[in-house]
C-alpha cells in the first residue's frame, strides 16, 4: 500500500472521531465521564482514568471491525 494513502486514510479517520465528538459534547453526552470513569484529585495533582469510555471505545471499535471483516 502506498504511505501517502494510508497517512490520508489515519488523517480522515481523525476527523471524523473530533466532529463525533464535537456533536456528542454538543449533545450533552457524557462521553469521557461515564460512570466508572476514575478521578483522583490530590492537592496538586489531578489523575483521570476512563475506564469505562475505553470499555466502550474497544466493543465499538471490535463491532467495527467484525463488520468490515463480515463484507471483504
Amino acid at each position: 500500500m502506498n504511505l501517502g494513502r494510508v497517512l490520508i486514510g489515519l488523517g480522515l479517520i481523525l476527523v471524523i472521531c473530533g466532529v463525533a465528538a464535537m456533536l456528542l459534547e454538543r449533545l450533552h453526552v457524557p462521553f469521557g465521564r461515564l460512570p466508572g470513569d476514575f478521578v483522583w484529585r490530590g492537592k496538586n495533582s489531578t489523575i483521570y482514568f476512563p475506564l469505562v469510555t475505553c470499555l466502550l471505545l474497544s466493543v465499538l471499535a471490535s463491532l467495527v471491525m467484525w463488520v468490515l471483516n463480515r463484507k471483504w
